[in-house]
């Protein structure tokens, strides 16, 4: 006899029917530990660390669960653990960290928090990067501005021979927040002299991309 179709969507969309259903039971340990970090659930994160639990539990990446959080934007979740001693510089399976994570994501509220706990500056993404460079790229400007705030290299070059301003012209659109992003660097003493491997500068580039006014921002800084 089939189903009563309420009956269906019940056990579908409820909770526990679906646990049920499934066979899969409620999660316990690391998992649940995770789980509550990537969903801001304080209270678990608390109780289950007074109970002995791991602060730099992992998961099958590496991602301890402080990058966990900082990827989910999880803040609440991100400071009881910051307070909890995470460590805020552990890398994971593809070298990102919380700091790293949050500053190239624009995870502003978490990012202060890293840099407050002891972030280290001079680290590097996957792709020889700082937090500085992404954040230039995807036109982040309260996270740049926070970057610049600080001693980090402004003129750090990645592996793919650029620097923030280089990839902010290379990788941007040439629109206002890029612009602005520009602006920011120039202004916080970017050298507009250093090139790509092949010796192109950030003008030469936002020449060639058709970015009248970054090129306009470049050239009145003395860019040539």
């Amino acid at each position: 006899m089939p189903m009563p179709t309420d009956l269906a969507r019940r056990l579908l969309l409820g909770g526990a029917a679906a646990t049920l259903l499934s066979g899969a039971g409620p999660l316990t340990g690391d998992a649940a530990f995770l789980a509550a970090a990537r969903s801001n659930d304080v209270s678990t994160l608390k109780r289950m660390l007074a109970a002995g639990q791991s602060v730099e539990t992992r998961d099958a990446v590496g991602r301890t669960a402080l990058l966990v959080a900082t990827v989910a934007n999880s803040v609440d979740a991100a400071r009881l653990l910051i307070a909890a001693g995470a460590d805020v510089n552990a890398k994971d399976g593809q070298r990102d960290t919380p700091y790293l994570f949050a500053g190239a994501e624009g995870r502003v509220e978490i990012l202060k928090m890293t840099l407050a706990a002891g972030a280290n500056l001079k680290d590097t993404n996957r792709y020889g990067g700082t937090a500085l460079i992404p954040a230039a790229e995807k036109g982040h400007l309260e996270t740049l501005a926070m970057l610049l705030s600080t001693s980090i290299d402004i003129d750090h070059v990645n592996d793919l021979g650029w620097t923030a301003l280089l990839e902010a012209v290379i990788l941007g659109d040439g629109g206002p927040v890029h612009q602005q992003i520009v602006a920011a660097l120039i202004a916080a003493g970017a050298r507009l002299d250093i090139g790509d491997r092949d010796g192109v500068t950030a003008l030469a580039h936002a020449r060639q991309n058709g970015q009248a006014k970054i090129a306009a921002l470049l050239e009145q800084a003395g860019a040539t």
